[in-house]
This record gives structure tokens, C-alpha cells and sequence, in this order.
């Protein structure tokens, strides 16, 4: 039984509409770097998106809706998922602080804060923090 045979088909339509906004957030500039693309190979076996909806998904983002988190604490989940995928082998190499504001900006961050949350939570991870730990200590760097 894999991940997520355990939810609804609702949990995988969230799961596609969150690759989509992903895709479309790196597609912003009309292309896929090739580290984009990897990016994205590897976030949709995470995610457990098939090759035809990756595929679908590719051609036309904009087919499903974009469901942000409305929670600021899912906010922070998500992007603990995105950092530790985007940090992981450093398979972005330089451009990953880049990629990851840009992801970011897209989860709601403003852009006023978004460079110190992305600072915080690679440092986070660089420590080797566990998810619960990552959300306490973005909610309270401010405080």
C-alpha cells in the first residue's frame, strides 16, 4: 500500500494542485532550468504524481486550482517539505535560495520577510532539525 492509498482522492488532488502552483511558480520565467526540472522529478515522486499527470500538469498548470495553505503553521509545513527537497543533495546547487524565495513568495511569505524566513529555514535544516522544531522556530523568530 503506498503513502498515500492511506488518504481520500481529495489528499491527491491537493497533492496535484500543490505540484501545479509549484510548476507554475517555476515556469513563471516561460521555461525549466534543467535544476528546475530535476527539482521537480524528484518532487513529484515525493508527491506521488504519475508520469501522465506530471506530464498533464507540465502542459497546462493552470487546469488545477491552487490551494494555499490558510493556516500560516501549514504555511511553515509546507515549506519545511520545499526546503528539505530543495536543500537535499543540493540538487539545485547555487540557485536553490533563489528557487526556494520564489516558493515562498508563492506560499504567502511577503516579500518584506521572505529572504530571512529562506535564511532561517536553510539554517534550520543545515542543523538538522526535525519538522516540529523547524514550525516552532519559524512562528517565534520574530518574538
Amino acid at each position: 500500500m503506498s503513502f498515500s492509498d492511506l488518504f481520500d482522492s481529495g489528499f491527491q488532488e491537493r497533492n496535484k494542485g500543490h505540484f501545479a502552483s509549484i510548476v507554475r511558480v517555476a515556469m513563471e520565467n516561460g521555461h525549466l532550468t534543467p535544476e528546475e526540472r530535476q527539482f521537480l522529478d524528484k518532487l513529484a515522486v515525493q508527491l506521488e504524481i504519475s508520469p501522465e499527470e506530471y506530464a498533464e500538469i507540465l502542459e497546462n498548470p493552470m487546469k488545477y486550482p491552487i490551494n494555499p495553505p490558510y493556516l500560516y503553521t501549514q504555511r511553515i509545513e509546507r515549506l519545511y517539505d520545499l526546503s528539505r527537497m530543495v536543500y537535499a543533495d543540493h540538487v539545485l546547487g547555487p540557485k536553490q535560495k533563489d528557487i526556494l524565495t520564489r516558493f515562498a513568495l508563492a506560499l504567502g511569505f511577503t516579500p518584506g520577510n521572505v529572504h530571512y524566513i529562506v535564511d532561517k529555514a536553510l539554517s534550520l535544516l543545515v542543523m538538522g532539525v526535525d519538522s516540529d522544531t523547524f514550525v516552532y522556530e519559524i512562528q517565534h523568530m520574530n518574538k
